[in-house]
């Protein structure tokens, strides 16, 4: 019997979009509306998770309920839109994708009606079999039940997937529909909690495609 050819889902934001800079800029003016300290690209790949409420709730020293989560989202996202034109692609984001040699998805925790249109402005169209956004008005939340909706509509197995992404969450969305997750360190996890997860690290997003080809 032929083996089936991983499907490869790429994660967005801290993968194939360099956005580090300003995730952080737009968390610390979320910290900053709270009276809260800032916290530098370091700091903030150290310490963030998902659901990203906990983070917030971790750094501000009190809980973070969903009223308050909801405002605050919103004041990262308004800051966010305003500085998006100045982010790039990953340096070897579109050669990465060239490498791959089966078929790809894109797969974001961005809103989905301005993911879309992005994917265009960065020259992406036609690349991905399908694209998804979040489709909620408030963010924040795990990766899993995303994936698992992302691969319904794609009629694919999640055992023949391999995720692409910079942090745990993605790591353990994979996990959570049977798939395998390479683990980016360009983007907004600190290296050594990526190496201490267990799972496959690169280093650029190169390798990463090499990496992801190897895993069966």
């Amino acid at each position: 019997m032929t083996p089936v050819r991983p499907h490869l889902v790429w994660d967005w934001n801290g993968t194939l979009l360099n956005d580090l800079d300003l995730v952080v800029a737009c968390t610390n003016a979320v910290f900053a509306s709270e009276g809260g300290p800032s916290v530098t690209a370091a700091q903030h790949r150290v310490r963030f998770r998902r659901p990203i409420a906990d983070y917030y709730a971790e750094v501000l020293g009190r809980a973070v309920d969903d009223e308050a989560f909801g405002r605050l989202d919103k004041i990262f996202h308004d800051a966010y839109r305003l500085g998006l034109t100045s982010c790039e692609l990953a340096l070897d984001a579109v050669d990465a994708m060239a490498a791959w040699p089966g078929s790809q998805s894109l797969l974001s925790m961005w809103f989905h009606d301005e993911l879309v249109p992005a994917v265009q402005t960065y020259g992406l169209t036609g690349r991905f079999t399908r694209v998804d956004g979040l489709r909620a008005e408030v963010g924040g939340d795990r990766k899993a039940e995303s994936l698992a909706r992302h691969l319904d509509g794609l009629g694919i197995d999640g055992r023949s997937v391999v995720l692409i992404g910079d942090s745990i969450d993605d790591a353990e969305a994979a996990l959570a529909v049977g798939g395998r997750a390479v683990l980016y360190t360009g983007g907004f996890t600190d290296q050594a909690r990526l190496h201490a997860s267990g799972h496959p690290v690169a280093g650029t997003l190169l390798e990463a495609v090499t990496r992801a080809t190897t895993l069966r």
